[in-house]
């Protein structure tokens, strides 16, 4: 019969009762029970609190005349209030362009802020475009912009659009396309930006789009005028200097004596960050954890310093071996990727991660560190909400994905739109590394994981990001992934509203390893999911996410007792 994952929860919650009456049995009687805080720790979900880092909070130091300028360009005031290219339209066009890590997005987050809070604009929009970005994915970051609520999945294009249209209609809008790439060889990605202009034009005359990019062509290219072309400029020393001693003195308690003596060394150190403003938090940020003068000699003598990528590399040594693995670990994602804080801790958890000195310390809690760690120094930052009561949700740095690619190596593979057709046949523009252990599939398509990712043999990690609906999932597709990849330990698979019935087919049961299973939706479908007994042989299963599948079907909810490593049911 069908059920509710609150039914699911709710009978495990009865087997919890049983194991707890039982351990205070075992208690009261003075008895041995060797299973009974694996038993109550397993099935009882994390209860970890929220947990605070040292991090020094973000500041934006020497933009402000940059900041004025752009908003008096939003607000079209004297000289800035030049003539559009296309009276026609609704809106214009400002960018700011620079090499990566030169703090675009943070002068653009700095004009947002100031433009929600005066009101000019009815609605201020932030939305990630990306190198090898969706027109779809676009449209429904705007419509969650504009709705401050999640985007439906829609059946075409066209619906999206339209939607789009509707609620743009008649408000003055500020939107941020952040990060938008472009080559003007491929007359593609040309195409590709005008579609997503083509909605806006339903907005208020006045409204403005804001554009960020490493090439002023990007900016040419969507229409910008070169007036409108803001190049960001390399900050004063002492300005940068101040920027530095910000995210590496904030609240760090040091006699005087010692003080001068690191400040004399990070000055030095400065000099050689290049004015990078992401070299100067990052690099500040691991000096911050370690405030004595051995650490700080130590950084000032290394040669890495001397570039970006070279700073971001003595920060990464810096960090715990495991921390390591686990940045590492984030290279399978796209570009940009929002991430949840309790998402990656449970991946972490489940691929084995969490190492500790201490055998009775939880592995979840260890990861929660491991997280801590990675935040205070940077690695992963805290992202721009796009509506109120939005999670909390964090990035990592295109540069700093860049690093996690090189120190990942084959271990780690994302597959984003590099397939390339040829008549019937799919070929990539780069073979996946057949030892490969970690890897993220963006889009499902039955071939591809039929004649290529069945035969990676000792993969770990199969995160499949989406589905499209003219090609939804099939249970024979799953059959070959679950007897041909027996060592999975994270598997992830989408399904969309319409679907249908999807049977889980028995043979899952063989996947002895896997910890964490989802079967993914992005809103409420009326999709039912049949899962076979089977699924109670997976005795080290942790996680079980259906995402926002109501309807379950399961027989053999009794057997669940079996999984008594089971933690979260979401």
């Amino acid at each position: 019969r069908g059920m509710s994952k609150n039914e699911l929860k709710q009978s495990l919650e009865k087997i919890e009762k049983v194991i707890n009456d039982a351990c205070g049995f075992f208690e009261q009687m003075n008895l041995p029970n060797r299973s009974n805080t694996n038993l109550r720790d397993s099935v009882t979900a994390n209860s970890r609190g929220a947990v605070t880092t040292a991090k020094p909070p973000s500041v934006v130091i020497g933009r402000d005349k940059d900041c004025d300028d752009i908003v008096a360009m939003l607000h079209g005031k004297e000289k800035y209030a030049q003539p559009d290219t296309n009276s026609s339209q609704c809106y214009s066009i400002i960018g700011i362009h620079g090499i990566s890590g030169s703090g675009k997005s943070t002068l653009a987050q700095l004009v947002c802020a100031r433009e929600e809070k005066n009101g000019h604009f009815n609605l201020v929009m932030w939305v990630h475009v990306s190198q090898d970005f969706s027109v779809d994915n676009i449209y429904m970051q705007m419509s969650e912009a504009t709705t401050r609520t999640p985007c439906l999945q829609f059946n075409n294009r066209d619906t999206l659009r339209t939607n789009l249209e509707k609620e743009l209609h008649g408000k003055r809008f500020l939107l941020v396309l952040d990060d938008v790439w472009y080559n003007n060889r491929d007359v593609r990605q040309y195409e590709k930006l005008q579609q997503i202009l083509s909605p806006l034009s339903a907005g208020k005359a006045g409204s403005k789009i804001l554009v960020t990019s490493q090439t002023r062509d990007a900016l040419i290219a969507l229409g910008a005028t070169e007036q409108r072309c803001i190049s960001m400029s390399v900050l004063d020393e002492d300005v940068f200097l101040k920027l530095f001693k910000h995210y590496a003195f904030h609240n760090v308690s040091v006699d005087d004596h010692v003080r001068r003596i690191l400040e004399e060394i990070g000055t030095d150190i400065v000099k050689k960050l290049k004015g990078s403003p992401l070299a100067a938090k990052i690099v500040g940020g691991q000096l911050h954890i370690r405030p004595n003068i051995e650490s700080w000699r130590n950084s000032q003598d290394a040669d890495h310093l001397d570039d970006t990528m070279g700073a971001l590399w003595w920060s990464y040594l810096n960090l715990d071996v495991q921390v390591r693995q686990c940045f590492a670990y984030c290279s399978i994602f796209c570009r940009r990727r929002n991430f949840q804080r309790d998402e990656l801790v449970r991946f972490w958890a489940a691929e084995g991660f969490a190492r500790s000195g201490n055998e009775r310390k939880d592995t979840e809690d260890v990861c929660h560190e491991y997280f801590d760690e990675l935040v205070s120094a940077s690695f992963l930052q805290p992202e721009v909400k796009k509506y109120s009561g939005q999670m909390d949700t964090y990035i990592v740095h295109d540069l700093l994905l860049d690093l996690a690619d090189k120190v990942a190596g084959s271990d780690c593979f994302r597959i984003e739109n590099g397939w390339k057709r040829t008549g019937e046949s799919w070929t990539m523009c780069e073979e996946v590394p057949p030892e490969v252990h970690h890897l993220f599939v963006q889009t499902y398509d039955s071939a591809l994981i039929i004649d290529k990712i069945c035969k990676l043999d000792n993969l770990r990690t199969l995160i499949i990001d989406s589905v499209e609906i003219k090609n939804p999932v099939e249970e024979k597709v799953l059959e070959s992934l679950f007897v041909r990849l027996r060592k999975l330990r994270v598997l992830i698979v989408p399904v969309y509203n319409g679907q249908g019935t999807l049977s889980v087919p028995e043979s899952i049961g063989q996947l002895r390893h896997l910890r964490y299973l989802a079967f993914m939706s992005t809103y409420y479908t009326v999709n039912t999911l049949v899962l076979p007994g089977t699924l109670t042989k997976l005795y080290h299963m942790e996680v079980l996410d259906f995402g926002l599948i109501r309807d379950l079907v399961f027989n053999s909810c009794e057997d669940m007792f079996s999984l008594t490593n089971l933690r979260h049911i979401i």
